[in-house]
C-alpha cells in the first residue's frame, strides 16, 4: 500500500486550528465592540436632545388673562394643595419670554388629570393673591375649547366614550354624520373628554385648546 507523503495528514495541524479559532474570536469581539459603541453613541445622542416642552396645559378655573395672571400669581402653590383630584401641578414659567425671571405657576394637563369642576372650587378659594377669580357655576368656567380630530376619531367603530362624562353636556353624537360634535358655547375646557379619549383609545382624537392660545 502506498504511503502518504511525509508530513501529510487528513486532519489539520493543531496549530492551524488554534490560529483559526483565535482569528474568529478576534473578529467576533470586534463586531461586538462595534455594536456596543454604536448603541452607546445613539443613546448618548438621544439623551442630549432637549426634552420637548408641552404647551397644551391649562390654567385652573377662574384664572385671569395670562399676562395679568402672571403678574398676580405668587407661585405659592395653595391651589395645588387644595385640589381634591390632584389635577393642578406646577410649571416652571418664564415671566417674560425674553427675560431670566421665572417662578412656578399652576397648570393642568387634561390628558393626564383633567379638572373635575368642583362645585365649591377649592382652588379658587385657596388663592389669596386672587389670580384665580370666583366663578358663578361650573358652566361659567373658561379654560379652553375641546376640538375633535374627525380623521382619527373612532366613533365609526362604535366609540362615544367622551359624550356621557361631559359635565356641561357640550359633547354630543351626531348620528346623521356619525361624528362627535362640540357645542362651543357650552364647552368650558375642563379636559375630561380628552382624558377619557386617551384612556380608551390608542390615539387621542379630542384635545382641549387652551383659552390663552386664542380660542
Amino acid at each position: 500500500m502506498a504511503q502518504s507523503p511525509s508530513g501529510s495528514s487528513k486532519h489539520p495541524e493543531p496549530s492551524y486550528g488554534r490560529r483559526n479559532f483565535l482569528k474568529q474570536s478576534v473578529v467576533s469581539l470586534g463586531v461586538t465592540v462595534h455594536e456596543y459603541v454604536k448603541h452607546r453613541d445613539a443613546q448618548d445622542a438621544k439623551e442630549e436632545q432637549p426634552e420637548k416642552k408641552r404647551t397644551d396645559w391649562l390654567r385652573p378655573p377662574g384664572a385671569l388673562e395670562e399676562s395679568r395672571f402672571l403678574e398676580s400669581c405668587t407661585g405659592c402653590g395653595e391651589c395645588v394643595d387644595a385640589c381634591p383630584h390632584e389635577s393642578i401641578r406646577v410649571l416652571d414659567t418664564h415671566l417674560d419670554a425674553d427675560g431670566p425671571e421665572r417662578k412656578e405657576t399652576p397648570v393642568i394637563y387634561p390628558d393626564e388629570q383633567p379638572c373635575y369642576l368642583c362645585e365649591d372650587f377649592p382652588c379658587i378659594a385657596a388663592c389669596e393673591p386672587e389670580a384665580l377669580r370666583p366663578v358663578g357655576t361650573p358652566k361659567d368656567v373658561n379654560m379652553g375649547l375641546a376640538v375633535v380630530s374627525q380623521r382619527i376619531c373612532t366613533v365609526g367603530q362604535g366609540c362615544n366614550a367622551c359624550v356621557a362624562p361631559c359635565p356641561t353636556l357640550a359633547i354630543a353624537m351626531d348620528f346623521g354624520s356619525l361624528s362627535i360634535r362640540v357645542d362651543e358655547g357650552a364647552c368650558v375646557g375642563c379636559g375630561i373628554c380628552e382624558h377619557i379619549c386617551k384612556t380608551v383609545n390608542d390615539h387621542v382624537a379630542i384635545r382641549v385648546v387652551p383659552v390663552r392660545l386664542g380660542v
